[in-house]
């Protein structure tokens, strides 16, 4: 997407204003689908809370992917946007024993990731096939918030508990049909998460009746010129190798899984603000924009930097700003960033907000949530409108004081 084309948006759908960019989905597909071409049997499933908008998932279905869920909302979301119930893996985390007989009805692969529910699910339907989540107590990710594959963590069922799985299986006659990680997000060192994976290989030994592997996903995006990312392309080579060698070994015709969410959809996404103020202290010039955490939370809650340029003015002398919001706390998007010159009502643009940016938002200070916008075969069009007053109160009910 073009300058032109991001301010074209604002003028026609206003600000602030989340835009994604369906060629970058596209490429970002194409590039996992090929890292991994050499594995006759690969599955990727779309990280559904990364960005949930529902003609974002229809796009996902038409690439081939089908949906990691984490949520029966996200489940009825795919099924909503014509995903196979058999092509939406459910993971949920302390759910509790009904959510996850909803997900049985409904028909889709169901990830347990706890000792009691697995016991009771497996005493109750034994013919169901369901998926264990295994903790491999391994250290990845960028953030201690995004880091879950640690033996503090409270996801996954311990590797270190292994026997009691296999008692489980071998007393409810339950199906096993996957075997699943996820260690964190912002995966940088390869060799950890493939250390991470053959512990995923040794525990998959245990079943018989496995049809997949899911390795998760979490792979790291660059977030400014010159950072660093997952180098999906050698983590495929290698893993890819690992995989079909594993299957040889073992006699297995296996599906290798993964579930990708920020890596599709992150830097496809811009969050465009306009400028209402710009103030300057004793120490520092503010560039005040028309929104705030409650729209873009990662740089508060991750200390996540995303690049901001000014749009309206690129060519404009560069000056050091920090990038703050209108919300009534401390509410930094930026500190002491160098940006072309800001003026009052330029439009900003804060990159990689596909991922984590809306899904995340909130009426906090009751302000609205803003449109999304996706830009698709040169075209815009508007996915989601941005909030009203009326959405604010639909489901308040006044009583008389």
């Amino acid at each position: 997407m073009k300058e032109k084309d991001l301010l074209q948006a604002v003028a026609s759908y206003g600000s602030p204003l989340y835009v994604y960019d369906a060629s970058k989905i596209e490429s970002q597909y194409k590039r996992l689908t090929a890292a991994f071409k050499k594995v006759k049997q690969v599955k990727f499933y779309y990280a559904v809370k990364a960005l949930s908008n529902i003609s974002v998932l229809k796009l996902m279905k038409k690439l081939g992917a089908g949906l990691d869920t984490v949520s029966i909302q996200e489940v009825r979301l795919g099924l909503a946007a014509g995903f196979d119930p058999l092509s939406i893996i459910y993971t949920p985390n302390g759910v509790s024993m009904e959510e996850l007989e909803v997900a049985k009805k409904l028909g889709i692969q169901i990830n347990i990731d706890n000792l009691s529910i697995l016991e009771l699910f497996g005493s109750r339907y034994p013919n169901h096939p369901v998926c264990i989540r295994i903790n491999p107590h391994v250290m990845a990710g960028g953030n201690t918030n995004i880091s879950v594959g640690h033996i503090d963590s409270k996801f996954g069922i311990s590797i270190h508990q292994m026997p009691h799985i296999e008692r489980i299986v071998a007393n409810t006659k339950m199906n096993i049909n996957g075997i699943h990680m996820h260690t964190g997000s912002d995966i940088l060192d390869i060799d950890v998460f493939l250390y991470a994976s053959e512990i995923l290989f040794e525990a998959a030994t245990h079943f018989d009746t496995l049809e997949f592997i899911d390795f998760g996903s979490g792979f790291k995006v660059p977030y400014k010129e010159g950072d660093v990312e997952t180098n999906i392309e050698e983590l495929g080579e290698k893993l890819s190798e690992r995989f079909i060698t594993f299957c040889k070994e073992h006699n297995k015709n296996l599906t290798l899984a993964f579930e990708p969410g920020k890596f599709l959809v992150s830097e496809a996404g811009q969050f465009l603000a306009k400028v209402n103020v710009i103030k300057q202290t004793t120490s520092t010039v503010f560039a005040h924009v028309d929104s705030g955490f409650n729209h873009l939370i990662r740089p508060m809650l991750y200390g996540s930097q995303h690049v901001i340029k000014n749009i309206s003015n690129p060519e404009g002398r560069e000056r050091f700003y920090s990038v703050v919001g209108y919300i009534c706390e401390t509410d930094t998007f930026a500190t002491n960033r160098r940006i072309s010159e800001i003026r009052e009502h330029d439009i900003l643009a804060m990159h990689n907000a596909g991922a984590y940016c809306y899904s995340m938002s909130s009426n906090y200070n009751s302000r609205y949530r803003p449109a999304e916008v996706l830009f698709h075969k040169g075209n815009y069009s508007l996915i989601r409108k941005r909030e009203t007053f009326e959405d604010l109160i639909q489901n308040q009910i006044e009583i008389d004081i």
